[in-house]
């Protein structure tokens, strides 16, 4: 997964939850699998977990982390990236569930 590709995927899995299933404690227990398998993924790539790199190599990426922050789109030199990144990375990891979220209202909205 990555910062650019995990929102889109996130409202997708959001909007198909919603609209695949009418129970409640269901779609939160999807809902919050959905989350933490994106999370845990995520954040193993971001740590540059080995055994991973069949997720990042076919993008071009040269690390799991560069994976995670540029989709492979461009280089980053992994030795500078500081403490005050790191914590915006984590940070863009607490919005997950929001995206998942405005996919569920997304389909709500489209089933009105």
């Amino acid at each position: 997964m990555s910062y650019l590709l995990d929102p889109p995927l996130l409202v997708a899995a959001g909007a198909a939850i919603e609209r695949t299933t009418d129970d409640e404690a269901a779609a939160k227990l999807l809902g919050a699998a959905t989350v933490a398998t994106f999370v845990g993924v995520s954040l193993a790539l971001y740590a540059n977990a080995p055994g991973l790199e069949r997720i990042w190599k076919p993008f071009g990426a040269r690390s799991g982390r560069e994976f995670m922050l540029t989709s492979g789109l461009a280089r980053v030199d992994e030795k500078r990236i500081g403490p005050s990144r790191h914590a915006a990375a984590l940070a863009l990891f607490a919005l997950y569930p929001a995206w998942l979220r405005l996919g569920t209202l997304a389909a709500r909205r489209a089933a009105r």
